[in-house]
């Protein structure tokens, strides 16, 4: 066995090594990444494009959007290369580079989704106050928040993951570096590597989950409040999108971090959704419950898109 200083290149085993699968899944990915792009610049410009559309709401919406963009953006552009590539290697370096990358924005995003449950809670809870209590300096101040505590979160992660050893002949079993995968291919002691990102994925991820979990109680709460079904029904429809990304960003997330890493297809499934599924998901969500954005797009269309037809 050899220190890492001997060791320039891992190997992405990726999600299969039969050359058809191999360009069905390209074609696949590449469609899902494409539509990626295309719906959350356009949810981007949508917001901006609409002076309706400057409430605190779309301004973290506008943020989760360009959120996902980074998000996709570290992951499949790689998976996409290896696709066609016979030697799937990435330097140690650009391993690490992605792996910190993968923490940072799906730690800000955990963040993130916990201030816009806060927001829906203001927004029910306070409806003629809202614009008061969430005003721009707080918001700006919660997106600011939730970036730095990602990063800070990655950078200690990674930052005692780079004083491991590896071994010669590593094939990361994932299709991207992620600080888990980095672990089994160490020749030194990861216990407290281990340690660490338990610690940290517990706290971050599970803590701003149980800040979503407190949000929607009172918001429930609050809806029950309500006299008439229609108010109620109202109110519970402006939570929606955002329960539906919880679910999707949670559902996976989470547990692909908890999961011992094992190349296992239920490990690559989790991965991807969060990784890629869930960031071409999340501006459908929120366009199709969502009336003022379709009532934009709609609009939009008319106007520079159907004189071109």
């Amino acid at each position: 066995m050899e220190n890492d200083s001997a060791i320039s290149e891992f190997v992405l085993l990726g999600l299969s090594t039969d050359p058809y699968i191999q360009a069905i899944l390209f074609v696949l990915f590449l469609l899902i990444y494409l539509l990626t792009l295309m719906g959350n610049f356009l949810m981007l410009l949508v917001i901006r494009a609409n002076s309706h559309l400057r409430t605190p709401m779309y301004f973290f919406l506008r943020q989760l959007s360009f959120l996902d963009l980074c998000h996709s953006s570290v992951t499949a552009p790689k998976m996409l290369e290896n696709l066609l590539s016979e030697s799937k290697t990435i330097f140690v370096e650009s391993c690490f580079v992605q792996a910190f990358f993968v923490f940072a924005t799906g730690g800000t995003e955990a963040c993130l989704l916990a201030v816009m449950a806060y927001d829906r809670y203001v927004a029910i809870s306070s409806p003629l106050l809202y614009g008061q209590l969430m005003s721009n300096q707080l918001c700006v101040g919660l997106v600011w928040g939730s970036w730095g505590l990602g990063f800070v979160d990655a950078l200690i992660n990674i930052l005692l993951a780079v004083n491991l050893d590896f071994c010669e002949g590593q094939t990361i079993l994932h299709f991207s570096c992620e600080v888990s995968s980095l672990f089994p291919l160490s020749c030194s002691d990861t216990s407290a590597n281990f340690t660490l990102l338990i610690c940290s994925s517990v706290l971050h991820f599970f803590g701003t989950f149980m800040m979503i979990v407190a949000s929607y109680a009172q918001i429930v709460c609050t809806i029950l409040s309500i006299s008439s079904a229609s108010g109620r029904s109202k109110a519970f429809s402006t939570c929606f999108s955002h329960l539906t990304t919880v679910i999707l960003f949670y559902s996976s997330g989470f547990i692909s971090y908890l999961l011992p890493t094992s190349g296992s297809p239920l490990e690559m499934i989790f991965s991807l959704q969060y990784s890629v599924i869930a960031p071409m998901l999340n501006p459908l969500i929120y366009s199709l419950k969502n009336k003022e954005v379709k009532a934009e797009m709609g609009r939009m269309f008319r106007k520079y898109f159907l004189p071109l037809m």
